[in-house]
């Protein structure tokens, strides 16, 4: 049965490479080493909660600066 399955995946289309382009303009991208044990973690802790990876390093980010204002 599963050879009788056509593939009807074309590729990236050029639409899909101006909406991510579009998409793109309003971000920028941070790179963050850890090691695969903490991705782990961080990646468990994301879903756990029921966030992405993404959504939950951002929250991280927003609550720390928020708390560190009375430190300034």
């Amino acid at each position: 049965m599963e050879e009788n399955k056509i593939n009807k995946y074309k590729g990236y289309t050029e639409a899909q490479k101006k909406a991510h382009k579009r998409y793109m303009q309003n971000y920028c991208e941070i790179k963050v080493r850890m090691t695969p044990d903490k991705r782990t973690l961080v990646q468990k802790h994301a879903k756990n909660v029921g966030e992405s990876v993404s959504v939950f390093i951002n929250r991280a980010i927003d609550e720390t600066m928020e708390n560190d204002k009375s430190k300034i």
